[in-house]
């Protein structure tokens, strides 16, 4: 199929632009092999156990009913998700002299770290050590539990307890705590032990490689990422798909999209084809920057390679049409991939109904709603956090709570989001109280909060003057293995400003430089109107001049500053200044 003769997508008006059983049965001396898969969360390798007859104790030679009926016991309860009931015949196997399950044991740890409960999982290594012979997948399904719980000096301390029982970290061991760190915005920490694992002689992997690329495109720059991708080359290892896509997303993130087409045009002499996702990345840069008649050339390329837009293709396409407020385009697209036999999801409605929001027009959204549920699209807590935040900008908070809490009887738990626009919304009607309630039920549900909770808790101290407050929240936020951004710093230096605490807001400043946080334009047009309403207009002129002068402000913002200072009378001044010189 081709839309180089009947561009579908690019419409004319377009154009302008296992059973369980691991326990030998036999009676014989001989070992007994069992193979079984277990996944990880970043290697998908199988494993073997081996369970030699001559090391168990000889009361466990013969069949044993007590035992199996334990073991089954222990396999159905951790299976059905009961895992202290788990623990609690575990408990018993052991006190009865019986050797623990590996296999099981390892389940059970990663069941207690999904039910909350790491102490319980640490209680099922300990058994494992003195009762049975835990191996490196135990540990790593530990170590594994603590990453995802932010708990990375416990993750450290398993690391030492297996290297002290013999135990070597594997690649798979060092991918989790590279991934783990990657994933919290610790990229610094994450090549540190990255640098562990040469020490360690393991090497690393395609997937060791991708995962420092992607953290890096978003922390360090692409110029970095590609460092490590050509490190990556020297050392012998073949990109995968995945790697490409991380170095095309970098290019395209730092608005280098010639350059990404330049890198994908290299690919296919390398033996590698470009996959939808690669596709969808160029267009949606493409699209971002206009360029639509690219964009018909790119999606034309698609079928001439056999590779079929997808879902997030006519996503993109209807995000880029909603955004110059062509909703009766995007809604053509809609109609267009539902003929193309195409399920529309949450994100393929969402724009449309954002668009309908933004343009007050909230009756029509819900219209919508409607209509994704009589095409049998239910619509998901994107759509929801879209109408929720609209009713609130719309003054209607009250009914935006009352769709709140109908959530999860609908089978649409809220998520962080959810919780994040009504804690703003309620914050900002002066009902506090409510608001950190909010808050509380979040934690209390066992949503963790992210960087927007936190960026709207700093944001609304410092909008009620509360800095200090705001200051030991951003530090609990780096507790929690949240790196602030300049977006955070910029809120607690403007709640300086504000309060003529030009001293804080230097500190501050300085403070987030410390820390490798780069500021941004935005960061020195708040200093330089703090200082300015803090009385010293001339000082502030002068240093708008200098940042101007640098290039580190643009045009625009220097012009605006200084019709601010003109009409306090700076200017005038600081003329009358040059012409007694």
């Amino acid at each position: 199929m081709t839309i180089l003769n009947s561009p579908d997508l690019f419409p004319h008006f377009l154009l302008p632009f296992s059973t369980f059983q691991l326990k030998p049965t036999s009676h014989s001396h001989q070992t007994s092999v069992t193979s079984f898969k277990t996944p990880g969360p970043l290697d998908n390798s199988s494993r073997k156990v081996k369970i030699a007859a001559e090391t168990r104790p000889t009361h466990l030679e013969s069949p044993d009913f007590r035992e199996t009926h334990l073991t089954h016991l222990l396999h159905r309860s951790c299976k059905s998700g009961k895992f202290n009931e788990s623990l609690y015949f575990l408990e018993c196997m052991v006190s009865k002299g019986y050797k623990p399950d590996l296999i099981l044991c390892t389940k059970l740890i990663k069941g207690f770290f999904n039910s909350r409960n790491p102490e319980r999982a640490v209680r099922v290594l300990e058994i494992l050590e003195s009762h049975g012979e835990p191996d490196v997948f135990a540990y790593n399904a530990l170590i594994s539990g603590f990453c995802k719980s932010n708990r990375i000096e416990s993750a450290n301390q398993v690391l030492n307890r297996m290297r002290d029982r013999g135990f070597s970290p594997d690649i798979v061991t060092y991918n989790i705590m590279i991934g783990s760190l990657c994933s919290r915005g610790k990229l610094g920490l994450a090549l540190k032990v990255f640098d562990q694992l040469h020490k360690d002689n393991v090497n690393p992997t395609v997937i060791t490689y991708t995962i420092l690329i992607e953290a890096t495109v978003f922390e360090g720059g692409i110029v970095e990422a590609m460092k490590l991708f050509d490190e990556m080359l020297e050392r012998g290892l073949h990109p995968d798909i995945y790697t490409h896509n991380a170095i095309i997303r970098g290019l395209c993130r730092e608005g280098m999209v010639d350059r990404a087409f330049v890198f994908i045009r290299s690919l296919p002499e390398k033996g590698c084809e470009l996959d939808v996702i690669s596709y969808n990345m160029l267009l949606r840069a493409l699209l971002n920057r206009g360029k639509w008649g690219d964009g018909e050339k790119l999606v034309a390329e698609m079928y001439s390679r056999g590779c079929e837009p997808n879902v997030a293709t006519h996503s993109i396409l209807i995000c880029s049409l909603c955004r110059e407020g062509k909703i009766g385009d995007a809604i053509k697209i809609l109609q267009l991939m539902m003929e193309r036999g195409l399920t529309p999801d949450a994100y393929s409605y969402d724009p449309l109904i954002s668009a309908l929001c933004r343009e007050g027009r909230l009756d029509l959204a819900f219209e919508f709603f409607d209509f994704m549920v009589s095409t049998g699209r239910l619509p998901g807590i994107v759509n929801y956090n879209t109408i929720l935040s609209a009713l609130c900008k719309n003054g209607s908070a009250d009914q935006a709570m009352e769709i709140f809490k109908k959530l999860g009887e609908i089978g649409c738990p809220p998520d962080a989001s959810s919780y994040n626009t009504m804690f703003s919304a309620l914050w900002g009607n002066g009902d506090r109280a409510r608001a950190l309630g909010m808050v509380s039920e979040m934690i209390n549900k066992g949503i963790d909060p992210d960087e927007i909770t936190y960026n709207s808790l700093v944001s609304c101290l410092c909008r009620d003057g509360m800095v200090e407050e705001a200051i030991g929240l951003v530090g609990d936020m780096e507790g929690s293995g949240f790196r602030p951004s300049v977006i955070t710093y910029n809120i607690v230096l403007l709640g300086f400003c504000k309060a003529h605490r030009i001293d804080d807001a230097i500190g501050v400043l300085a403070d987030m430089v410390r820390k490798g946080c780069r500021p941004n334009e935005t960061t020195y047009v708040l200093l330089i109107e703090g200082i300015g309403f803090a009385g010293w207009w001339h000082e502030a002129m002068e240093l708008a001049n200098s940042l101007f002068a640098m290039q580190v402000i643009s045009k625009d913002s220097f012009e605006r500053l200084n019709k601010t200072f003109c009409s306090v009378g700076v200017c005038k001044e600081v003329h009358q200044t040059g012409n007694e010189t």
